[in-house]
């Protein structure tokens, strides 16, 4: 089943990932600006490459050193919230999220100390998002989970991601 399905198993009316955002207290922010020399998203047949995006909040930029300064919680949720930037991005590129069939791969940059060893926690922030917005069957992803020197702006984390889009 994806999630653009009209009628769950039960023939009830199907969740859509808006239905669940909602249900969740979110709401997708504006589209972020590109800092450089790219395009937010490319689709390539059925899949839809999406550029590395950050901590940004209404504020400007979550920065810091994980380890250092910002705390695994505190990362998670950096990480949580540069995963509805991507999401937004996701809806801009494909007009709807209802279009996803598949959250293919999730690549997470945290920018730790060298001696950090928790970045799968800090990147659950984005997979546990994916996962609650489009359920498990669509939103379950394979993920790399990786430690940086350093980041854009010392921005905390870094993610990109690879989407299977629906017809």
């Amino acid at each position: 089943m994806t999630s653009s399905s009209s009628l769950d198993s039960s023939g009830a009316p199907a969740e859509t990932p808006y239905d669940r955002l909602r249900k969740l207290g979110l709401t997708l922010p504006p589209l972020p600006q590109a800092i450089a020399n790219f395009v937010p998203a490319v689709r390539e047949g059925n899949l839809l490459y999406l550029s590395g995006q950050g901590p940004v909040h209404a504020g400007g930029l979550h920065r810091g050193k994980v380890g250092a300064g910002v705390t695994t919680e505190e990362a998670y949720e950096h990480a949580k919230l540069t995963g509805l930037n991507l999401l937004a991005v996701l809806e801009q590129s494909l007009g709807a999220l209802t279009r996803v069939r598949r959250i293919v791969k999730l690549f997470g940059m945290v920018n730790a100390v060298p001696d950090f060893v928790a970045h799968p926690l800090v990147i659950n922030g984005c997979s546990d998002l994916l996962i609650s917005v489009f359920g498990p069957d669509v939103g379950r992803h394979a993920r790399s989970a990786v430690g940086m020197g350093s980041l854009p702006g010392q921005i905390t984390v870094e993610l990109e991601m690879i989407v299977a889009v629906a017809d």
